[in-house]
């Protein structure tokens, strides 16, 4: 069999992108082929679970409308899914004077984004988080938090209800191109398929998926992963919602914060730490492989 399209990848990404494909092209034949023996198992099944609002990006960039139209219609979906999902909001705080600046600069790049944007006082924001002590806050009323395993396992059940095959424990080792009907022969660790065309949704190694397909990106993963503490058990109504810091130009994160999961827990962090593997989430983690390209990587020098 010839498919219309393979997707690399049964993240939230590949899986989205097979279930927006079937919609637009429903009498279309799609696989979606994935290394592991699960969906959602690395970037997709690790993250904080947050629905963030699209407050920091430029307003008008890609980035700013791509967050506020997922946050959107992210809500709608668990809604309509009956996925857990908590409409906690966050409120990013100002600890010291000289941070004030930047947090009317942010209110103004909220606003710009079309997000309901409050600034609060110190009382204000005690009404809101009452153990939080700041000079003054934003309150993001439409920050909210999910469990997206719960999302993915939902984009499955409709891919399977739709047609759509997704096989599982079936890596890919190459890609041979057939000139004669411009098709390609994936070969994978769970037999050969046959595609007109692929969707490279392959996260952490999509970069190496490029070259197996005859490109040279210019740009390489390099894998960093956040460590957090996690408050201990009876202090998980030490918050309400989510608490972060106004962001330091000076580094490209969102700074320490403090994250309710949709299970109740709370912890906080990141601190962002190379990894010694692409998934690599513990120090015990390593592959030469993939920390010899890092240190070979000039951009990462640079980065760094």
């Amino acid at each position: 069999m010839i498919y219309d399209f393979t997707v690399l990848g049964a993240g939230l990404v590949g899986l989205g992108t097979a279930r927006e494909l079937k919609k637009r092209f429903p009498k279309s034949s799609i696989l979606v082929i994935e290394k592991e023996a699960e969906i959602c198992q690395h970037q997709s099944g690790r993250n904080s679970g947050v629905i963030h609002s699209g407050i920091y990006y430029k307003p008008g960039s890609y980035k700013a409308r791509f967050c506020s139209q997922g946050r959107d219609s992210m809500t709608e979906f668990c809604i309509e899914n009956k996925i857990k999902i908590d409409r906690c909001g966050k409120l990013i705080v100002t600890s010291f004077p000289e941070e004030l600046p930047r947090l009317d600069a942010l209110k103004e790049r909220g606003l710009a984004n079309g997000i309901e944007v409050f600034e609060l006082d110190a009382r204000q924001s005690k009404e809101i988080e009452p153990n939080v002590e700041c000079i003054k806050s934003l309150w993001i009323k439409s920050t909210a938090i999910c469990d997206f395993k719960e999302v993915a396992k939902a984009h499955f059940a409709h891919l399977n209800d739709t047609g759509v095959r997704v096989q599982l424990s079936a890596e890919l080792l190459n890609i041979q191109e057939n000139s004669q009907n411009r098709t390609y022969f994936l070969h994978t660790k769970a037999g050969k398929f046959q595609t007109k065309m692929l969707v490279n949704c392959g996260g952490l190694h999509s970069d190496r998926v490029a070259k197996l397909c005859g490109l040279q990106p210019r740009v390489r993963i390099v894998p960093f992963r956040g460590e957090y503490y996690h408050l201990r058990h009876g202090l998980e109504n030490l918050i309400k919602g989510m608490i972060y810091p106004v962001p330091n130009p000076d580094f490209p994160f969102l700074g320490v914060h403090l994250t309710r999961g949709i299970a109740g827990d709370i912890h906080a962090g990141p601190n962002a730490v190379l990894a010694f593997k692409r998934e690599g989430y513990t120090w015990g983690d390593i592959s030469i492989r993939d920390l010899s390209e890092i240190l070979l990587f000039p951009a990462f020098w640079k980065f760094s």
